[in-house]
């Protein structure tokens, strides 16, 4: 990939983060508000952290986009006041994925009935993000989560792929989807620079039932972590240039998992901008 167009992807970035009680210090101490935000919900402590977050997030004059996840909801109702506690907050960009929660806190099982029901609601926000799995999802079959982005697609406006480490899958993921007829932009999901110690650190301070569940099923991820020059961001966007490159593609930007380092997430980007000239 080109400077120029790796530039334009990291200035064209998201950062996910987690409700975490520093969290907001450390984005108002790190992040410009240029840059959106988006935080994550867990299924643990369900959507209160996630939505007092966003507000407080907003108001210093951050564009935030909060997860929703459907496992979350406990009834359209539940569903209808949140949707009024992020507008009346100035949300304007959600991100649905189905979420982790198991059993479900209410009726929905899934992404794609909160879709429609946002559109029965008049479709309150400008922007609505799904997940993509370019890297196969732990439960469903790769077929049945292209499917479903073609289901979501009339209601969404965006997609965030899910972590990949792996160029080649990236490519032909996103060859696959546009050839399905998928057309939504996508944000590619991009680890940032992981320190291991602190990693382990945070999936501690998240929970022990929550971290068993991610580590279970995201265990690559750890292991390409741990592994000493097992991962660079700068790397495998210097290697995914097929994937990124081409207007074809339509991707819109970058989305970086911080795993709560977010000073650190930040210092990376700014010296990659700058050794890109």
């Amino acid at each position: 990939m080109g400077a120029e167009a790796l530039r334009g992807l990291l200035g064209r970035v998201r950062y996910e983060v987690l409700p975490a009680k520093s969290t907001e210090e450390k984005v108002l101490a790190h992040v410009p508000r240029d840059i959106t935000v988006t935080v994550t919900a867990s299924p643990v402590r369900g959507l209160g952290p996630t939505l007092g977050l966003t507000e407080r997030l907003a108001a210093h004059g951050y564009r935030v986009v909060p997860h929703v996840p459907a496992r979350l909801l406990r009834d359209d109702a539940h569903l209808k006041d949140v949707v009024d506690r992020l507008r009346a907050a100035g949300v304007d960009d959600v991100f649905v994925p189905a979420g982790d929660a198991d059993p479900p806190a209410g009726a929905y099982a899934g992404a794609l009935p909160v879709l429609r029901r946002l559109s029965e609601l008049g479709s309150p926000f400008a922007d609505t993000g799904i997940t993509g799995y370019p890297e196969s999802h732990p439960i469903l079959h790769d077929d049945i989560t292209v499917q479903a982005m073609w289901d979501k697609r009339k209601h969404a406006t965006y997609i965030v792929s899910n972590l990949c480490f792996d160029p080649r899958v990236l490519g032909d993921w996103v060859a696959r989807i546009r050839r399905r007829g998928v057309a939504l932009p996508v944000y590619v999901g991009v680890a940032g620079p992981v320190h291991r110690a602190k990693l382990l650190s945070m999936a501690a301070r998240i929970g022990v039932g929550e971290s068993t569940r991610f580590l279970t099923r995201h265990a690559s991820w750890f292991l390409r972590f741990a592994t000493p020059g097992g991962y660079a961001p700068e790397k495998f966007l210097g290697r995914t240039a097929e994937a990124l490159g081409g207007p074809s593609e339509g991707v819109a930007g970058l989305h970086l998992f911080t795993f709560g380092q977010i000073a650190e997430t930040e210092r990376w980007r700014r010296a990659l901008l700058d050794r890109l000239g």
